[in-house]
């Protein structure tokens, strides 16, 4: 599919005005990455979403349209979120995430959180503390590959068997996200519209917003990093005792960075009160965990009338899988990708996407819901839940059509397309944003910082 029409597709789901569509321009062309599905277009259309639903809020609150511009391959490159910290690019996998080769096929592990990898190493029967990846794959090789993703699944333990298409497609789960749209936009209450504070040509479109960031990896904090690259007050709320990788510090440019202890009486009554103050909630914890704290959708709703609450999940809302963890990588296994990769590379094994595309779309679909549907609720009032997931970007993805070149291209150079920065971290060396606003360039006013480095308080 054209990625203006991908584009124009994206925009009509959201209920945005048509007009503003003529003030996208996209430039390049497939493929843009070694790849047989056109992950170009899906980086591509999806960033310049999230820009122009920025910008469309900017005109409704005063200010004039601008020009939106993304080129494909800068996009990709950025969907790559290669990074390094003084030099050093920390390694994308733990050594035990990966394939393995199972009696009857394949299963994909997620283990770059300790907890995750030990779970999966004690299923498989091994010790965590003296287990080898070589262990690992021989214990694998003795189970068939759907009863270890059952027994994952049971356990709480993050893994799922390679399929193909078609036996996705059988499978109850893909079923159930095949009858559901890209993402959905629903009004959940009655609230007048509230009103924001208005803007002229010479600030970014989402100044003087305030979301709050309850995401961890990694669609949810890519679309609050762009929605604070578009001008939002955006904090991330991390609980002091959860693990974090080292993306955080790419993830991080533009946020403030806070600890509450939700789990506490005086950790949830300082989230309420942020909330109170917020425009955008913006969650990505198992389903239901919020909600057990009082901080759900309908929840929200109630305390704050007028927000815009986005929920991400791994499998949507629908299906039996609706409750299960998931990560990108898992997810591009269990639907059919990693098996239609490697049979159009010839290379004889599943082969992975050549980045996290569904996570880096999808961050940028949160980023265009919630500009979405704060335009809603200025013109309809209400508050608002926006739903998306990894498995119905995933199902966007495999529609935007297959391509018999993708392999030809080389995998270009990424140096012309860096920036450094200091951070809290070091000095952070990482990918521009390949969406270029005409009027008001979009730029991070807050450097990375650790979790726990701000007080939980809107500036």
């Amino acid at each position: 599919m054209h990625p203006d029409e991908t584009l124009r597709r994206l925009w009509d789901l959201a209920g945005l005005p048509p007009e503003a569509l003529g003030f996208a321009r996209l430039t390049g062309a497939e493929p843009a990455l070694p790849s047989s599905f056109a992950v170009g277009t899906a980086a591509q259309a999806s960033i310049a979403a999230a820009a122009l639903a920025a910008c469309e809020l900017g005109h409704l609150r005063g200010a004039p349209r601008q020009q939106v511009t993304v080129d494909m391959l800068h996009a990709a490159l950025e969907c790559t979120a290669w990074f390094s910290l003084d030099g050093r690019v920390p390694p994308q996998w733990d050594p035990f995430s990966g394939l393995y080769r199972c009696a009857d096929g394949w299963v994909r592990v997620h283990a770059n959180f300790a907890h995750h990898r030990d779970g999966a190493l004690r299923l498989m029967g091994l010790d965590p503390s003296t287990a080898q990846r070589a262990d690992a794959e021989t214990a694998m090789s003795r189970w068939k590959a759907i009863d270890f993703e059952t027994a994952a699944a049971d356990a709480g333990v993050v893994a799922t068997a390679l399929r193909r298409f078609d036996e996705w497609d059988a499978t109850p789960q893909g079923r159930a996200i095949a009858a559901q749209p890209l993402f959905t936009l629903e009004r959940i209450g009655d609230a007048p519209p509230r009103k924001l504070p208005p803007i002229d040509e010479s600030l970014p479109p989402l100044a003087g917003l305030r979301v709050l960031d309850l995401t961890r990896v990694l669609a949810g904090p890519v679309g609050c990093r762009a929605l604070a690259a578009f001008g939002a007050d955006v904090m991330l709320v991390n609980a002091p005792h959860l693990p974090n990788i080292e993306a955080i510090a790419d993830t991080s440019r533009g946020k403030l960075s806070a600890h509450l202890e939700l789990n506490s009486d005086a950790g949830r009554a300082t989230l309420a009160g942020l909330l109170t103050d917020a425009h955008v909630f913006v969650q990505g914890y198992r389903p239901g965990g919020l909600a057990q704290r009082g901080f759900g959708a309908a929840q929200n709703a109630q305390r704050r009338p007028g927000i815009v609450h986005v929920s991400l999940s791994a499998y949507g809302t629908e299906g039996p899988w609706a409750p299960r963890r998931g990560f990108d990588s898992l997810v591009q296994t269990a639907m059919g990708f990693n098996h239609a990769e490697g049979e159009a590379a010839g290379e004889g094994r599943p082969r992975a996407l050549p980045m996290q595309i569904l996570d880096e779309a999808t961050g940028y679909l949160i980023a265009m819901g919630a500009a979405a549907a704060l335009w809603r609720q200025q013109r309809e009032g209400g508050s608002w839940l926006v739903q998306v997931s990894l498995a119905q970007t995933g199902q966007w993805l495999r529609g935007l059509g297959r391509l018999s070149n993708g392999f030809e291209v080389p995998r270009p150079d990424i140096e012309p397309w860096l920036e450094s920065a200091a951070s809290g971290f070091g000095e952070l060396r990482s990918m521009r944003l390949s969406a270029q606003l005409a009027r008001t360039p979009v730029a991070w006013r807050r450097p990375s910082m650790p979790p726990g480095t701000h007080p939980p308080r809107w500036p």
